[in-house]
């Protein structure tokens, strides 16, 4: 009786410390730049995230779907309850004019471990 009364103690325990995590919480997903001329071919937006979890939250990485498309991200662990930030700049100097759509892969140490966020827009040909 005694080891099914510790076994369900450790159980109980360990299922509440398996939920204690960081969740990654952004106020978008999709940015649309909308039209701009390939004269002022860079531009750039800002996705911000909440820690809406109980325990740090750590970017590992944010990579882009080309190179064409840039992350900067909140390096430092993000407290509960606290915000961050990534920078996405798009540069479409040499690039064909037109609609374009480019992800950004976020990997984090919390519940969902990947999100992708989107940046789209239509560039002019300069005239």
């Amino acid at each position: 009786m005694k080891k099914l009364i510790i076994m369900s103690l450790l159980l109980v325990c360990g299922i509440s410390f398996a939920s204690a995590q960081a969740e990654i919480k952004f106020d978008k997903l999709i940015h649309n730049f909308g039209t701009f001329s390939e004269k002022e071919s860079k531009v750039t937006c800002v996705f911000n995230f909440t820690n809406a979890g109980d325990q740090p939250l750590i970017i590992n990485q944010a990579v882009a779907s080309c190179g064409c498309t840039v992350p900067e991200y909140t390096k430092a662990p993000v407290q509960p309850g606290e915000s961050g930030q990534i920078k996405v700049t798009y540069n479409g100097a040499g690039k064909f004019p037109g609609h374009f759509k480019k992800s950004i892969t976020v990997r984090t140490n919390g519940k969902v471990e990947m999100t992708r966020l989107y940046v789209e827009g239509d560039m002019t040909e300069a005239k």
